[in-house]
């Protein structure tokens, strides 16, 4: 079996299980905020795939589908400078593809499956066109959004450590221009978001392996075996929690920086596998063989999460809930011929996507699942009702 079947046969997959996800999840909140909200570059790509393919979750996701996979090809591309040996490349990519925040940003319309895909387009064009192609590269991430503040940074602290007075100074004005456009919110008293950003950060990337990409960050350091990736994935990484100090941040700006450092882990955890005797090497299988079920296990649960609603009392507990109900409300608002219900303002919004516009005909208010009145409307997923409201004229 050719290493090149293998890899488009793990795509292939990725692609089939995240295409059949988009009929389990509906807009949430958040989504509905960037798909109607103020205008942005993610907005324009996102209406352009509705335009063509309708108002539907398919076309809702297949934006963020494309850039993950796109990302993936690149993180396999970018590798082949640290992992020589196809074979380790293709595990790098069922690791990256298998992350927890990897599979998040794939389905959910948010910025950071398009800045992971940002970042790893950046790297592999700057290994590989030439120098003024990069500049034009950066030029565009200014204008896309804020959200290449960091990168800015890092590049200019890496010209410096670089001697490249041009790229520094490009990248200086480049800084400056995105803090003056968009900003960065600074403001607040510490308020012990520490180890809150800890913790997200380890559920985006499963413990064992947040822990690694830490300290692979920190040897490097150590023994100066620092390039451009180390510089993108440490500056943006010591930045988030200098900044949760202070206060709570948004890891979906930051976690993409600390994908880059993915290549250097693998590079330095097969150099460690290899020069040790066969005898040696059971803990390092032992560490990869755990890491990798945590994975599986970890998209299981994400993939079958409509499961989890048995086994939880309150459903808004449930993590995936703001992605829940909306689609299956509608349907049903429909099938009672109703195409349009004044409702509070967040579910409006996603209701909206499906058709259900906002009037002050019908009246629609969520109550406790207890209640029991007679002209109710009940969502239920797995037998178990999740949602229920009243529908008063």
């Amino acid at each position: 079996m050719s290493y090149r079947f293998i890899l488009f046969l793990i795509l292939g997959i990725d692609a089939s299980i995240l295409l059949f996800q988009t009929s389990s999840l509906s807009i949430s909140h958040a989504e509905a905020m960037i798909l109607y909200g103020d205008i942005s570059f993610l907005q324009l790509i996102i209406k352009t795939s509705i335009y063509f393919l309708g108002s539907n979750d398919f076309a809702l996701r297949l934006p963020m589908i494309i850039f993950h996979l796109l990302s993936a090809l690149l993180i396999y591309k970018i590798s082949k400078n640290y992992l020589p040996n196809r074979k380790n490349r293709l595990w790098l990519l069922l690791v990256f593809v298998l992350l927890p925040g990897v599979i998040s940003s794939a389905i959910i319309v948010e910025s950071a499956g398009m800045l992971i895909f940002a970042l790893l387009f950046f790297v592999y064009a700057y290994e590989n066109f030439a120098r003024k192609y990069i500049y034009f590269l950066l030029g565009i991430y200014v204008l896309i959004g804020g959200e290449f503040v960091y990168l800015f940074l890092a590049l200019s602290i890496f010209s410096i450590y670089s001697k490249q007075r041009t790229f520094f100074i490009f990248n200086m004005f480049a800084f400056f221009i995105s803090l003056l456009v968009y900003g960065v919110d600074t403001k607040g008293i510490p308020q012990g978001h520490f180890l809150d950003s800890i913790a997200v950060y380890t559920a985006i990337f499963t413990p064992i392996i947040f822990i690694y990409l830490f300290y692979i960050l920190y040897r490097r350091y150590l023994t100066k075996q620092i390039d451009i990736l180390w510089f993108i994935a440490s500056v943006a990484f010591v930045f988030s929690l200098l900044l949760s100090f202070r206060q709570k941040i948004e890891l979906e700006h930051f976690a993409p920086y600390l994908i880059l450092a993915l290549p250097l882990a693998a590079q330095t955890f097969y150099h460690s596998y290899r020069v040790r005797l066969k005898m040696f090497r059971t803990r390092y299988r032992i560490i990869f063989t755990v890491s990798l079920i945590l994975l599986i296990l970890n998209s299981l649960v994400v993939f079958f999460n409509k499961e989890l609603y048995i086994f939880i009392q309150k459903p808004q507990n449930h993590f995936a809930y703001n992605m829940h109900v909306a689609k299956e409300l509608a349907s049903e608002l429909k099938s009672r011929g109703i195409e349009c219900v004044d409702t509070d303002s967040k579910m409006s919004k996603r209701l909206k996507f499906y058709g259900v516009t906002y009037c002050s005909t019908d009246v629609l208010i969520e109550i406790n699942q207890t209640e029991r009145i007679n002209n109710n409307v009940t969502i239920s997923y797995e037998n178990r009702p999740v949602y229920k409201g009243m529908l008063l004229k």
